[in-house]
């Protein structure tokens, strides 16, 4: 990767591109694309071998416009302010876009999480929470961290815990991080939110009939040829309702490489199989491609890169053979690519609103850690005898009896994850339509990037002028 790429400069030249289509002033605007503050920490740790080891750390907060901020924690060699500065941005527009009432953040620790042991990781998390405890970079109401790249649940505990032990009797404390395991205050379909949002996001694009006729396809998802770059969380879930949904994947890319079938792969069978031999390759039934760009350039109906940012740019951009491309990644696209696929007619779906599954759901846990209440407790049983009673007046009625998996599916009462999976569907389709409008509203707006931008600045514009920031 050469040094000239900047991530935070990438996001800065969509924001412009988009600014010129809104009629704020333009010190309002200079506001709202930079970072408001950015934290960097070093500290010293303790290795396994009595060695000591300073490590690098950041935590950027992009933006105040509503509190607290939100954004997640990533723990990868490559980490630098640039890149972690830039998610910070994208973390502001991402959920204002799907009307999630945060400001951006972003944190991240310059380690690869691999080479340390669960201890040293454990060591290494808790002296990174209690640095923003002392700078007041976490909390609540304040700023809340959530899983990234090399992140989950686990460390999400050590975090709470650490919160919470310097807070005692703090009664939101379970508030201060997302993403923590069920029994620690987590919200159910949180792993699997990124993924099931990038399909609800590409679904109703698919569903538009004027969108799907200009680019010549079908309208639905399914029975669509997909590919998918990255099997991780986001790549992994997104590949296998994709296939639910009835759509073929017919090629998954990793980084030791990729494969293909044309009749389509069986998503579980393939992970299995990675699990079991480290690799995706020499998958039965599938073709090899040493090299994993090759499958981002295999004709297909629709590409989904889902591994890490900048893997389209302007050398690969002219080859790639997809009518629409979800954004699933953070940044997966050059600023160079996507002016190669305007001129070509290909729609990208952008990252900053398509990938905001996992901070609507974080959102969701956000909340009921508040309420100190898990969702459907409240209402399960009483939709229940409703629609019992309802059915029983109706059979009565009719004098005949719906049974099986019918039944149920009428007498079901909503549990957790029900509530979150249909609260998230019902985001990411308004966010599509919200998006698709303004695109439809102004034709000089060249791409649905753009119009995601506009959306955003819009209502963050909207935001600091109502709190009278700005005279």
């Amino acid at each position: 990767m050469s040094h000239k790429y900047s991530f935070f400069g990438a996001v800065e030249k969509s924001f412009d591109k988009a600014a010129r289509f809104t009629k704020w002033d333009k010190g309002i605007l200079e506001q709202i694309r930079q970072c408001n503050a950015v934290y960097q920490i070093r500290f010293p740790i303790k290795r396994d071998d009595g060695t000591v080891e300073v490590i690098e750390a950041y935590r950027v907060q992009h933006s105040h416009h509503k509190t607290p901020c939100k954004g997640g924690i990533r723990f990868a060699a490559e980490v630098n302010q640039d890149e972690v500065m830039a998610l910070a941005a994208l973390m502001t527009y991402k959920c204002t876009i799907v009307d999630v009432p945060f400001g951006g953040a972003k944190g991240g620790i310059k380690i690869d999480p691999k080479k340390y042991s669960s201890y040293e990781l454990e060591k290494i998390t808790r002296r990174y929470t209690a640095e923003l405890i002392r700078k007041n970079f976490i909390g609540p109401g304040t700023d809340v961290p959530a899983p990234d790249y090399g992140t989950g649940e686990r460390e999400m505990s050590w975090i709470l815990d650490t919160y919470t032990a310097m807070h005692p009797g703090e009664i939101d404390a379970a508030g201060c991080v997302t993403g923590k395991p069920i029994t620690q205050g987590g919200v159910r379909g949180r792993r699997e939110a990124t993924g099931l949002g990038v399909f609800f996001g590409i679904r109703e694009v698919c569903n538009m009939t004027d969108i799907m006729q200009k680019l010549g396809m079908e309208t639905g998802v399914e029975g669509k040829n997909v590919i998918v770059q990255g099997l991780g969380n986001v790549g992994y879930h997104s590949a296998k309702f994709f296939q639910d949904a009835g759509a073929r994947i017919i090629a998954l890319a990793e980084y030791e490489g990729a494969i293909w079938r044309k009749e389509g792969l069986d998503v579980d069978a393939v992970f299995q199989h990675r699990k079991k031999t480290g690799s995706i390759l020499n998958y039965p039934g599938a073709t090899n491609f040493a090299k994993t760009g090759d499958a981002l350039e295999m004709e297909c109906d629709i590409l989904i890169p889902a591994a890490l940012e900048n893997v389209i740019d302007g050398q690969n951009a002219p080859h790639v053979k997809a009518k629409l491309i979800g954004e699933a990644a953070n940044g997966p696209l050059s600023p160079e690519a996507d002016e190669i696929f305007t001129q070509r007619g290909i729609i990208v779906v952008p990252d900053m609103y398509l990938n905001a599954g996992g901070v609507t759901v974080s959102y969701f846990e956000w909340l009921k850690n508040l309420s100190h209440v898990r969702y459907g407790r409240l209402e399960k049983r009483f939709t229940e005898n409703m629609n019992t009673h309802i059915l029983g007046q109706i059979e009565e009625l009719s004098g005949k009896k719906v049974k099986g998996t019918a039944r149920n599916m009428i007498l079901h009462g909503p549990d957790e994850v029900d509530l979150v999976y249909s609260g998230l569907e019902e985001t990411m389709i308004n966010a599509t339509r919200e998006i698709m409008e303004v695109w439809k509203s102004n034709p000089d707006i060249p791409d649905m990037r753009t119009a995601a931008y506009v959306v955003a600045i819009n209502k963050v514009a909207t935001a600091y002028a109502q709190l009278g920031i700005f005279p």
